[in-house]
């Protein structure tokens, strides 16, 4: 039987792995990128419901990532709820984690997360936010003048504009900055078009590339599904799974906290799946004397000097 006590406990030594890393990590500001993915199931497993964005019967977990990718938190939604469901349950505790903090605090999240109540929230614990905006057609019309193909043969590289305006919702309590991006390429009738809304003070291309970062979160959402098959969520009971999902995300933590914090800056870009198979997962022969234990390892790409550089990072930090 699952007790609440240690679910709870589960949860919280991710927070202070997190947080005791993140002291060994010189920063100046936190930036925190929220998304959700998909955990497709094969049998009966409670809380899963078919997705009809993914395609597939399901569950829905939401993910929050620092920018030196550390997993702040994970929860496992049911496969059928939006991907903003829950948000303030799952976000509190992470904002709480940094409010004694003496940094500058940024929050970027796609279109799911672009709700009045997400903004207040951020603006209320002194967040900065980047979240893309969902278009209509009073935003398009604030950018009608930019929406005129150019003249002239359209050059190979796009044509990448501009803009920014206040803008109020029927739902907002006031007005709020958007910016809105527009990419003309060669051979398409119609551009790209992007709206963005922001509390930053960045000028509109700033804001625009702050907020594309956030495109890592992916990245390492894609590195717990590959490296570590984080979405084997096949128990029966609901509870179970989110179990299982926490144990995934510290180890999903303690790989990233050994790329980020040990490796040396000759492997320091490897991903998590070549840090397993090239670093973890490799060959050794055990030879025991009278009073010693020898390991006889491989060197296929971790070579002697190597290991013992990192061996020596480790006691550092444990020091």
């Amino acid at each position: 039987m699952i007790q609440q006590k240690n679910l709870d406990s589960l949860s919280d030594i991710n927070g202070r792995w997190v947080q005791r890393s993140m002291n060994e990590t010189p920063h100046r500001r936190i930036i925190l990128d929220m998304d959700s993915s998909e955990s497709p199931v094969y049998g009966e497993q409670e809380g899963s419901a078919y997705n009809g964005h993914f395609g597939c019967n399901c569950y829905h977990p939401l993910f929050c990532f620092n920018q030196f990718g550390d997993c702040e938190g994970a929860m496992l939604q049911p496969g059928n709820v939006h991907s903003a469901d829950g948000w303030k349950d799952f976000l509190e505790p992470i904002v709480q984690r940094y409010e004694s903090k003496k940094v500058k605090r940024y929050f970027r999240g796609d279109a799911a997360f672009a709700k009045p109540e997400i903004y207040e929230y951020l603006e209320e614990n002194g967040f900065l936010y980047a979240i893309r905006l969902p278009a209509n057609e009073i935003l398009y019309e604030k950018i009608r003048h930019l929406l005129t193909r150019p003249v002239g043969c359209p050059p190979n590289d796009p044509i990448v504009m501009f803009h920014d305006f206040m803008y109020q919702a029927a739902s907002w309590d006031r007005s709020r900055r958007v910016i809105a991006k527009v990419e003309w390429h060669q051979g398409e009738l119609f551009p790209r078009v992007g709206f963005i809304v922001t509390n930053m003070s960045a000028n509109a291309k700033g804001v625009v590339h702050f907020y594309n970062g956030r495109g890592t979160a992916e990245q390492w959402i894609k590195e717990g599904k590959y490296a570590l098959n984080w979405t084997r969520l096949s128990c029966k009971r609901f509870v179970s799974n989110q179990v299982r999902l926490w144990l995934f995300v510290l180890a999903y933590n303690l790989g990233n906290f050994l790329r980020r914090l040990v490796l040396p800056r000759k492997i320091k870009r490897w991903s998590l799946r070549s840090l397993l198979t090239r670093f973890i997962k490799i060959g050794a022969k055990v030879v025991r004397h009278s009073r010693y234990v020898t390991f006889q390892m491989a060197e296929v790409t971790v070579n002697k000097k190597i290991f013992t550089e990192i061996l020596f990072r480790i006691n550092r930090l444990r020091c």
